[in-house]
């Protein structure tokens, strides 16, 4: 019994974990390549720590509910056993819902810049290169996504 919940939660973890998008100035989406984008020059301004939401994709949602309603589908028989399944896959839904947005938070960084043309501008991206007040930076704007670069 212990064995089919390590593997239903395993198997739950990766689905979810393989839906997340990352918001990192580092990575680009498959459709972001070879597409032109627009180079500005600036300086920091300032960096404040924010924190970017989990996704809600419902694949959280969808892999609990399996998770739960197979493990309540072992407790007890006949129609008690339907009610088993049936708490469980809802107890699981919203427990794998609330664990894909754990999962997929993230830390980041709320980056303002005074570009080199007189306006100031404010981007946030996943918390993975740090930057400092002060520093020359790049911002690449294309297809709908701006990210600041070193």
């Amino acid at each position: 019994m212990r064995s089919l919940r390590l593997v239903l939660f395993l198997i739950a973890t990766a689905l979810i974990a393989g839906c997340a998008s990352s918001p990192s100035g580092d990575v680009y989406s498959r459709n972001q390549t070879m597409q032109a984008q627009t180079i500005q020059m600036g300086t920091v301004e300032s960096v404040r720590n924010v924190q970017i939401e989990g996704t809600k994709s419902g694949v959280g949602a969808v892999s609990g509910g399996i998770a739960g309603g197979v493990l309540g589908s072992t407790i007890g028989s006949g129609k008690g056993s339907t009610l088993a399944a049936l708490g469980g896959a809802a107890l699981g839904a919203v427990g794998g819902s609330m664990a894909e947005e754990k999962l997929t938070k993230k830390a980041g960084l709320e980056i303002t810049v005074q570009l080199d043309g007189g306006s100031l501008i404010a981007v946030v991206q996943e918390a993975d290169v740090m930057f400092s007040v002060g520093e020359r930076v790049r911002v690449l704007s294309g297809g709908g996504t701006t990210r600041i670069v070193k």
